[in-house]
C-alpha cells in the first residue's frame, strides 16, 4: 500500500554521524515531485562530520513521524546516544517505518528493533553487529533488507539504493526512476544483490600464508588443487586447512574460489576483455561456468557487473 504524499519523514540525528548518508538521502527525499514533509530531529546543534547542523525539531518529536531515517554512525565503538536510541524506539512503537543507513543499523539493534529479523550494514561492520547483537540475523552479502516496518542498508551507495526503494514503495516505479535520473544513478539495484566486496587477501610480512597467496595469485589461469597449495606451502593438506580456517575463516578451496571471482571482478572493471577470456584468466574455464558462479557469489551476472562499474565499457 502506498503512503500519502504528505507523510512526515524525519531524519534522526545526533553528534558523530557521517554526513554523506545524511546529505545524500536528504537530497533524495526533498525532491519536489515527492512532496514528503521532511524534517530533521535532533537535540542540537548537532555535529555531523565537519559540519554543525541545526535540527528542525527535538528528538522527542520523532514519534510524530511516519518514516524515520537513521543515518550512519561515525564510530560504532563509541557508546550510542541513549536519547537517539530511545526516540527511535518510541517512533517505532507508535507505528513509524524505521530506515537505517549503513552503521545506523547499530542504533536499531540497540533499540531492539532488529531482534529476530534479518538485517545488514556496511560489510566492514557486519561481524561486529552480529557479535554485539546475537539476536539479529546479520546478512553481510546484500545491499539492503526490507522487513516491512524496519529496513536496513549497507554503506553509502546502498543507502541511495534503499532510499530509491522506499520511494518506489511509496510512489511507484515511475517516480523512483525520475528521482534516480535526477541523481544520475541506476534506478534499481535489488536488495538481494551482493555488496560487491569479497573477502580480501590477508597481507603483511611474516604472515604464514603470504608467499602462498602470492604464488596462487600469479596462477589464477591454471588448475590448482589443495594438494598443490599444501605442497607449495610445505605442509600437509590437513595442516593447511586448519591454518586457512584460522587465518581466513574459510577453507582453501572456498578461498581460492573467492579469489578467482575477485580476479574476474577486477578484469571486468579494468579491461574490455570478453567474458570468455576473463573466464580463462580467472581459472573458471568457460564463460558459462563463470556466469554461473559469478551470479551466485556476487548476485548479478558479469555483464551487469561491468555495466555498473564501467558505464559504457565492455563488449
Amino acid at each position: 500500500m502506498m503512503r500519502t504524499l504528505s507523510d512526515m519523514l524525519a531524519f534522526a540525528v545526533t553528534n558523530r554521524m557521517l554526513h554523506f548518508e545524511l546529505t545524500a538521502t536528504y537530497e533524495i527525499f526533498t525532491a519536489p515531485q515527492l512532496d514528503y514533509r521532511v524534517v530533521i530531529c535532533g537535540n542540537g546543534p548537532v555535529r555531523v562530520g565537519r559540519f554543525t547542523l541545526e535540527p528542525d525539531l527535538p528528538l522527542d518529536r520523532l514519534d510524530r513521524a511516519d518514516t524515520v531515517i537513521v543515518p550512519a554512525v561515525a564510530d560504532v565503538d563509541e557508546p550510542l546516544d541513549p536519547a537517539l536510541v530511545q526516540a527511535v524506539k518510541a517512533a517505532h512503537d507508535k507505528g513509524a517505518r524505521i530506515v537505517s543507513l549503513c552503521t545506523g543499523a547499530f542504533v536499531l539493534a540497540e533499540a531492539g528493533l532488529l531482534d529476530g529479523l534479518r538485517a545488514t550494514t556496511h560489510w566492514a561492520h557486519t561481524d561486529q553487529l552480529a557479535r554485539r547483537y546475537p539476536r539479529v540475523e546479520v546478512d553481510p552479502d546484500v545491499l539492503y533488507v526490507d522487513n516491512g516496518q524496519v529496513l536496513t542498508s549497507a554503506g553509502k551507495a546502498a543507502a541511495i539504493d534503499l532510499s530509491l526503494h522506499v520511494i518506489r514503495s511509496d510512489h511507484g516505479t515511475a517516480t523512483a526512476n525520475t528521482a534516480a535520473r535526477r541523481l544520475v544513478v541506476p534506478p534499481h539495484r535489488d536488495g538481494g544483490q551482493a555488496q560487491f566486496v569479497l573477502a580480501p587477501v590477508p597481507s603483511g610480512e611474516g604472515h604464514p600464508l603470504t608467499e602462498l597467496f602470492d604464488w596462487v595469485s600469479a596462477r589464477f589461469d591454471q588448475m590448482i588443487s589443495v594438494e598443490d597449495m599444501a605442497r607449495q606451502a610445505g605442509m600437509s593438506s590437513r595442516h593447511l586447512a586448519r591454518l586457512f580456517r584460522a587465518v581466513t575463516g574459510t577453507t582453501p578451496l572456498q578461498w581460492l574460489h573467492t579469489q578467482r571471482i575477485r580476479r574476474a571482478q577486477e578484469l571486468l572493471e579494468m579491461t574490455d576483455d570478453s567474458v570468455d577470456r576473463i573466464a580463462e584468466a580467472s581459472g573458471m574455464g568457460t564463460a558459462t561456468t563463470l556466469r554461473r558462479h559469478f551470479h551466485r557469489t556476487v548476485g548479478v551476472p558479469p555483464d551487469t557487473y561491468r555495466r555498473t562499474f564501467r558505464p559504457g565499457g565492455g563488449r
